[in-house]
């Protein structure tokens, strides 16, 4: 898979820990930045990472803030975007499998850098269960992204 990662300043530590993981895996990583620790405005990251997975530019995208919290609202007003603000494993596990999420957020100022990285091996391994009654839920979320969003 093609992952798209991006950080703001409170994220660009654990940035790096996510793209060893993500490499490990045997997945390419697109890296959109940032690369400082200086102060920036996190929609600047998250909507790259959020376009390129709307545009199937990326299997999958990774946001990561201080706490995840701005990343996971920026990028969920992307058509086509499921981003989910995941801190813990069952979570992680639930996201794919129930909502076939497509991005994840996290919090660099929250969650350490192991459990980061287990979250992330454990979305990215987990499929989503094609469920009927997900499924259903699933258009009802298409329904309101088409009612109250343009295309991306």
């Amino acid at each position: 898979m093609k992952i798209a990662i991006g950080a703001d300043h409170a994220g660009v530590n654990l940035k790096q820990d996510i793209i060893a993981v993500i490499e490990q895996l045997g997945h390419e990583v697109v890296d959109l930045g940032c690369d400082c620790s200086t102060s920036v405005d996190y929609p600047d990251y998250a909507l790259p990472v959020a376009e390129m997975v709307a545009k199937q530019e990326a299997d999958r995208g990774v946001l990561i803030c201080g706490t995840g919290i701005g990343m996971s609202i920026a990028a969920n007003k992307v058509r086509g975007v499921r981003c989910a603000l995941v801190h813990d494993l069952f979570s992680a596990k639930a996201t794919r499998e129930h909502n076939d999420t497509n991005v994840i957020a996290l919090g660099e100022r929250v969650i350490g850098p192991g459990l980061a990285q287990e979250i992330v091996r454990t979305w990215l391994s987990t499929d989503f269960s094609q469920g009927e009654r997900h499924i259903g839920r699933l258009r009802k979320v298409e329904l309101i992204e088409q009612t109250y969003h343009s295309t991306p």
